[in-house]
């Protein structure tokens, strides 16, 4: 669970949340902290959203998940993540002695940023493997190296990247609580935004930081009092811009901005804001390191400059890569589903091969990677065929296609969604 939110959540069979299991590897450690802020539970005649989830699928993605943990699949790998790191550090390294050696032409300057964004990819997806705790048995050292990896080889912050990254695991494709869906009107997903889009007041939105999953209507969990209002897109008229359109300005703005401009910056406000010393500290490290290797060659400005074509090339991948499982799937208000079926809802897989597991950070095993996030990457693909064969007993929809339909389909959603939008603002 994240920071600054603890519900702790019970079935009435007694058994602890299967999001709450999924997120710490470490319950005994976890509940010892949380012990004190627990309130107490639910009484069996009290309201509660998870009374509609099924219990059937729980209890069988339960028995899945006990299935996995004695085939070890949560056991690591450890030289596998050494090899990670280490080809990491070789393309760092190689990218040094190109511009040492041929000097800072054109083309030794854009092959070596191509071999930057390429290592600043792969060390993306690597700190996505120390955030999810999925590395050590002790919590302790995955925040240590994941502060390591993602502050001083990436000049970003561990606990902005958790606090964001988790609420989007908790609760994926919802509006208003998956933060990875908040298009600041830039774009409209789904098929339920572009007509009505439904959300929450001003007020809520303002809260977004405080709350992991801010409840629905009428939700105390919801720091924010009264109704809200949903701004509706289509029947509102609502037109910030052209959406019937956006397939076309995502190539703009979508992929190159991203991570050079709205990224960069709302990680350096996080830190100032939130007074997250430690991590500015770490990030701090990768920028020295950078400029002090760089300027010899290039100047304050240029360094500064390649530092910024770099981050565009990175966007690009990171953008395309991460968008492929989840934009093309069900967007819209949260049906409070049992786990199982909620991630499967949200997620969607790329077929498997060496290229694509590498390319992806072996996130074209999205579906098992929301379902496990702390099993090891390496392993995503031995539980794989569980889930599937879960996903047909239950009649639930088990999604997989190539790399490249999977990338095109994220241009046709966004298509259809802005036709959708128009279709509701001309005709509604």
């Amino acid at each position: 669970m994240e920071p600054g939110r603890f519900r702790r959540g019970k079935t009435r069979e007694g058994a602890p949340e299967d999001a709450f299991h999924a997120f710490h590897p470490d319950l005994e450690l976890v509940c010892k902290f949380l012990k004190p802020l627990l309130v107490g539970e639910l009484a069996p005649e009290e309201p509660s959203l998870d009374r509609g989830k099924s219990s059937e699928i729980t209890e069988d993605f339960r028995a899945l998940k006990r299935m996995a943990e004695n085939m070890d699949l949560f056991q690591t790998d450890h030289l596998f993540f050494l090899l990670l790191l280490a080809h990491i550090v070789v393309m760092e390294s190689a990218a040094w002695l190109i511009i040492s050696h041929f000097g800072s032409g054109w083309l030794p300057t854009l092959l070596t940023a191509c071999i930057l964004a390429t290592a600043q990819a792969q060390a993306g997806w690597l700190q996505h493997d120390y955030g999810h705790l999925s590395v050590y048995k002790k919590s302790g050292w995955n925040h240590v190296v994941h502060k390591f990896v993602i502050g001083h080889l990436k000049g970003a912050s561990a606990n902005w990247w958790n606090h964001r990254h988790f609420q989007h695991h908790a609760k994926p494709n919802i509006f208003h609580k998956d933060p990875d869906i908040k298009m600041l009107h830039v774009f409209v997903l789904g098929e339920s935004q572009p007509l009505e889009a439904a959300g929450r007041a001003q007020a809520c939105a303002l809260h977004m930081h405080m709350c992991v999953t801010p409840g629905d209507v009428g939700d105390p969990l919801c720091s924010v009092p009264g109704p809200w209002q949903p701004p509706k897109y289509g029947k509102k008229k609502l037109k910030y811009l052209p959406y019937n359109h956006q397939h076309e300005y995502f190539f703009l703005i979508g992929p190159p901005l991203l991570i050079p401009m709205y990224f960069q910056y709302q990680i350096i406000m996080t830190m100032v804001m939130r007074r997250d010393w430690v991590d500015l500290a770490w990030a701090i490290s990768y920028y020295v390191r950078f400029f002090s290797t760089y300027t010899p060659f290039y100047g304050i400005l240029g360094a500064l400059l390649f530092l910024n074509f770099i981050r565009f090339l990175e966007s690009h991948w990171f953008v395309w890569v991460t968008q492929m499982n989840h934009i093309v799937m069900e967007i819209d208000l949260d049906h409070h589903r049992d786990w199982f079926s909620s991630q499967l809802a949200a997620t969607c897989n790329v077929e498997q091969s060496f290229f694509n597991d590498w390319f992806s950070g072996h996130l074209n095993f999205q579906i098992e990677h929301h379902l496990f996030p702390t099993m090891p990457r390496h392993n995503l693909r031995k539980v794989a065929p569980l889930v599937r064969s879960l996903c047909a007993r239950h009649g639930i929809q088990y999604q997989e296609k190539p790399l490249l339909r999977a990338l095109l389909d994220i241009v046709g959603s966004l298509k259809r969604s802005g036709q959708l939008w128009l279709d509701a603002y001309l005709h509604k």
